[in-house]
């Protein structure tokens, strides 16, 4: 290869590209891959180097391939809608790997996408190219193939040069380690309920007029995970959260952005208005924890990643938020000398009451799940309730 071929080659350091255990966790997943950048920066290259990488249940869908220059997506109304409603099918019919090549440089298109994405339960990954004239509009002038002058390119700049934020980082399980994360969170439910001493306590779970004898803890929680289950690191609002901007301009954040990691669970736990499953974090995963969110009041000082949980479940009209300051009053707990009491022994672990309704399994066998860190991109959903269930009723719950 010539020098300055090799020059032109775009660098493709990705982890999705060239870490064997992400790739095999991408394989677990549903997830779109959503190319952004501007014409000639490499974006195709990148695509197509995903789909050769995964292969079987794979599909790459090219605006280019609809004849959309490059521009307002306004001047390209029914050409994006039959893009949009290609990619709907794909996503129908369940492929494992989508990748969706575009400029995605206006705010309003990318929503639609993440959009798509969230009805049909895709991960969103966002790519852009690494190339060192990714943003040189007089180098991009002369390799992309719609001929754009520099002054062309500039007016479409300003829209992929700032980083799209998400609601929140996180690390995200795969489908299938989803499904068995709650599997075992079911089971907890059925052992819990059949407990004398959890029937003893169960005037916590029930208003005054409910009877006591027929509650059911499977449907007492209602499960919330957009795109699955998830452990939340940084909520980010989309970039107005305070420190949301600078969290992401992090080494470590962009270094394991789209790296799979192992999720450590160490305990599941039941209060009146959470049912959750505690994260042991690594020496790898630590670094990507916020230092300031493990505190209920300024003066604790408990341990970096006490509050690291996965939500399983919340109380009608309780916010999934509300998991982690259940979670950090147990350790609290702990911290302060209280173990609570050992109820039983159960199939996984040892049983223990904390009083006020706070139940917590500590499991004898770890449990590990491949996670990849990304980002939640859709809409801040808020759902209505009614309810008058104890736990607090609150008038919507955000997921996050």
């Amino acid at each position: 290869m010539s020098s300055s071929a090799a020059k032109d080659k775009p660098e493709l350091p990705f982890p999705f590209l060239t870490d064997e255990e992400t790739v095999n966790a991408f394989r677990e997943c549903k997830t779109l891959f959503v190319l952004r950048g501007l014409p000639g920066s490499g974006k195709t290259t990148v695509a197509q180097a995903i789909v050769d990488r995964y292969r079987d249940g794979t599909k790459m869908v090219s605006a280019d391939a609809y004849n959309i220059n490059p521009g307002s997506q306004a001047a390209y109304h029914e050409e994006y809608k039959q893009l949009d409603k290609d990619l709907e099918v794909y996503c129908r019919r369940d492929m494992s790997v989508l990748v969706l090549d575009d400029t995605h440089h206006e705010r309003e298109r990318l929503e639609k996408i993440f959009d798509i994405a969230d009805q049909y339960q895709y991960l969103v990954v966002l790519v852009e190219p690494k190339t060192s004239w990714r943003l040189d509009c007089n180098l991009l002038k002369e390799k992309n193939q719609w001929q754009l002058s520099a002054d062309d390119l500039k007016k479409l700049k300003p829209g992929v040069e700032k980083d799209f934020l998400p609601l929140y980082f996180g690390w995200f399980l795969s489908k299938k380690g989803s499904e068995s994360l709650q599997k075992a969170g079911q089971t907890f439910l059925d052992e819990l309920s059949s407990q004398k001493a959890f029937k003893k306590e169960i005037k916590h779970f029930v208003s005054g007029d409910e009877p006591k004898e027929k509650i059911s803890l499977a449907s007492y929680f209602v499960k919330r995970s957009p795109g699955g289950l998830h452990c939340t690191t940084k909520f980010c609002d989309y970039g107005k959260a305070d420190g949301a901007t600078e969290y992401s301009q992090q080494d470590v954040v962009k270094k394991s952005y789209s790296k799979a990691f192992t999720l450590t669970i160490s305990a599941l736990f039941v209060t009146p208005r959470t049912m959750g499953a505690r994260v042991e974090l690594s020496e790898q995963q630590l670094p990507l924890w916020p230092a300031d969110v493990d505190k209920m009041i300024p003066s604790d000082n408990l341990p970096r990643g006490s509050r690291a949980h996965v939500t399983l479940g919340c109380a009608a009209g309780v916010e999934p938020k509300q998991t982690g300051v259940d979670l950090l009053e147990m350790i609290r707990q702990e911290k302060g000398g209280s173990q609570g009491e050992e109820v039983i022994e159960l199939s996984r672990g040892k049983l223990y009451s904390l009083g006020n309704g706070q139940w917590m399994l500590r499991l004898a066998k770890k449990l590990e799940f491949r996670a990849i860190f990304t980002g939640y991109y859709g809409k801040d959903h808020t759902v209505p309730t009614h309810s008058s269930r104890k736990g607090g009723a609150l008038p919507s719950c955000t997921i996050i």
